[in-house]
């Protein structure tokens, strides 16, 4: 599908400027008026290579930004600061997931999944939302459908809390802005409504019948 809008893109762009090359002038009094160039193939050209050349400066300067913020994370991992995150959103989970038992593994990964993704941990975060949605599926009674569990931690893992927004800072960084983290506190806000509106939303469509799992008999309870 990426492949498709990215081509859909250059070759929209390619046409567009093969018509410029017309040179086509609609305001003629004269009527049409045709003065053909290639120069606009010429700026489309160049904006391309430019392009890619800005886009290898950035990666190249992210990479330092990015080195020293995943140390830092890992720092928080191992000192155990993601477990303390985990304890403080555990009671919260425990009533988002009433299906979820307290002590099932399910509950552990979501914990330190969302922890992680709320201190930027990404590389840490998916494997425990993978292992999150396995578990999940273990309790599930209707196999081919998501629960309401999974529904709702999907909910939760897209539109996640985030309180150090560690990659989009690296990006800044390298993109020479002024100050890099002032987005914490907007992201904080953004995060933090996002997630609200999530859960909100799950909430309110689990309630809706056309919603509701009907649950093959002899699988209840």
């Amino acid at each position: 599908m990426i492949n498709t809008i990215w081509l859909v893109l250059l070759g929209g762009g390619i046409l567009v400027a093969g018509f410029q090359c017309l040179g086509i002038d609609y305001s003629s009094a004269s009527g049409l008026v045709m003065d053909p160039s290639f120069e606009p193939l010429t700026i489309l050209t160049k904006g391309l290579f430019d392009s890619a050349k800005a886009s290898v400066t950035l990666a190249m300067g992210l990479i330092g930004i990015m080195a020293l913020w995943l140390g830092l994370m890992k720092i928080a991992e191992e000192s155990g600061l993601v477990k303390l995150f985990a304890k403080a959103v555990r009671p919260i989970l425990v009533r988002l997931f009433p299906d979820v038992p307290p002590d099932h593994p399910a509950m552990g990964a979501m914990v330190m999944n969302i922890a992680a993704n709320m201190l930027g941990l990404g590389n840490a975060a998916t494997p425990l939302g993978l292992k999150a949605m396995q578990e999940l599926q273990t309790i599930n009674k209707v196999k081919d459908t998501a629960s309401d569990a999974m529904a709702m931690f999907m909910a939760l893992n897209t539109s996640s809390v985030t309180l150090i927004p560690a990659t989009v800072i690296g990006i800044r960084a390298a993109a020479n802005a002024s100050n890099p983290a002032e987005i914490i506190g907007p992201v904080i806000v953004a995060t933090g409504v996002s997630t609200t509106v999530a859960i909100l939303t799950i909430k309110a469509l689990q309630k809706l019948p056309r919603f509701k799992l009907e649950v093959p008999e002899g699988e209840e309870g």
